[in-house]
Parts: structure tokens; C-alpha cells; sequence
């Protein structure tokens, strides 16, 4: 199951609780495809944070179900096409997400990291990019765009996984935490994010998303001259001429 508690008005923290190993399951999958609607409904939240319970991040597809759509025709094309839809989903959500990586992010696991706009992981966390290993293809878009196509084809070539160390040397993760405070090093991060302006972070992560393609370009020029009427930007110069910090309203 999906559980979700509200850290503040600003922050949400997504656990994924199936164990042993967290794997997506139908039921998982739906819920979180109900947890994105929440967000789309909610217009406070400005920071989702998701990680997994106990040792394990999360570890993908479960592969019994997978057994078992393999069976009926047509099902298991079905799910695969599904869970892009889902992992589409989740990078599109307008909010900044987190991924903390408490553990091994497998397959679909590591497809759900990827999702995630900051990585952050404890060195208990690995990363296996799995397809290969299942006579599949996965994490070819996202993971090259992450960390560059030597180490995407390093990984996705050799299904062989990587620790934590290694994962921060690629840049698949931006910091490192200790096991004990990964969640609150987490939260902190979170709310340095949630204290800024929202709608500067919402046009942010939409030019960074298109990122290497004209459409960036445009939408820059276009946000920035949104951005420059709103009464965030105002409140920003009132509080740098009162020498006090800004408070936001995502207005």
C-alpha cells in the first residue's frame, strides 16, 4: 500500500509499504495513480517526497503478477504500457518531487527514481537497471537523460548494479545521507524547496523538463514574463527593500 503523511501544509511524504521488497503491484500502481490526482487537487502542496519502507526502496514489477498476465494474451502488453503511462504521470506532477532511496531501487524501481526530479539516497540504496535480464527493454529515455549514454550504457548493457557511491558518481543521485536521517536530511531539503516562490519552482521544472529543445527556449521567455506580474515577484522586492524574507503564496 501507499502511505502518505503530511510532514506541513507544504510537504507530503510518500512511503511505498509492500513488503518484502516494495514491488509495484496492481494495487500499488493504482494507488499511487490516485495519489497523483490528490496532488492535481490540492493547491497547497509544493514538495512530494517518495521513498520505500524498511530495506528496500522499491523493487519493481511483481513479478508474480507478471507470471501470471503472461499467461492471458494481450495482458502483459497491456501492464507494460500502463506503467509508462503511470511513470509519465509521475514526472509531470506539478510539484517537485524526491526519491529517498532508503534501498534498492530494481527495475521499476529504478524507473520510479528516475521519475523524481532530486535523488537522494542512504548507502544502504543500489540501482539495477533490469530489462536486459528479463528479455525486456527499460529505463533507455530516462536514464541516459539523468546521467549522460556512457553510463546509461554501462548500466543498461550490463544489468549489474551499483551502490550508492557509484550511483552519486554518475550523478544518478545529488546527495548522500546517512541511513539514520535520510528522511530528515530529506525534510530539510524538502522545505528549502517548499520556502520558495511556487510558481517560479512550477515554471522551472517545466523549461528544465524540456530542456534541450527550442520549446525551452520559448517557454522562458514566456514564464519569465508571467513570473514578472505576479504578486510573488512583488512580494520578493518588498521584502529585499524591508531586509526581511519573502513570504510566499504561489499568487
Amino acid at each position: 500500500m501507499i502511505n502518505v503523511t503530511e510532514i506541513d501544509s507544504y510537504i507530503w511524504l510518500c512511503e511505498i509499504d509492500n513488503g518484502p521488497v516494495n514491488s509495484l503491484t496492481r494495487n500499488v500502481k493504482q494507488q499511487l495513480s490516485d495519489l497523483i490526482m490528490r496532488i492535481d487537487e490540492n493547491r497547497n502542496l509544493r514538495v512530494l517526497i517518495i521513498t520505500g519502507k524498511g530495506k528496500y526502496f522499491c523493487g519493481g514489477d511483481d513479478l508474480k503478477e507478471a507470471m501470471v498476465n503472461s499467461e492471458t494474451n494481450g495482458l502483459l502488453v497491456k501492464n507494460l504500457i500502463e506503467f509508462g503511462v503511470l511513470m509519465d504521470a509521475i514526472a509531470s506532477i506539478k510539484v517537485p518531487t524526491i526519491a529517498a532511496i532508503n534501498g534498492p531501487a530494481i527495475g521499476g524501481g529504478l524507473e520510479l527514481a528516475l521519475t523524481c526530479d532530486i535523488r537522494v539516497a542512504s548507502p544502504s540504496a543500489t540501482f539495477l537497471a533490469a530489462g536486459v535480464n528479463m528479455g525486456l527493454t527499460a529505463s533507455g529515455y530516462r536514464l541516459p537523460r539523468t546521467i549522460g549514454p556512457a553510463y546509461a550504457k554501462r548500466m543498461l548493457l550490463t544489468a549489474q548494479s551499483i551502490d550508492a557511491y557509484k550511483a552519486l558518481q554518475y550523478g544518478l543521485i545529488t546527495d548522500l545521507f546517512e541511513t539514520d536521517n535520510l528522511i530528515e536530511k530529506t525534510i530539510a531539503l524538502a522545505k528549502v524547496i517548499s520556502n520558495k516562490a511556487p510558481l517560479s519552482i512550477a515554471a522551472t521544472k517545466e523549461i528544465i523538463n524540456h530542456s534541450g529543445t527550442e520549446e525551452a527556449k520559448v517557454l522562458s521567455q514566456i514564464r519569465l514574463q508571467e513570473l514578472s506580474g505576479s504578486q510573488d515577484h512583488g512580494e520578493a522586492l518588498t521584502a529585499f527593500r524591508e531586509k526581511r524574507k519573502p513570504l510566499f503564496t504561489g499568487k
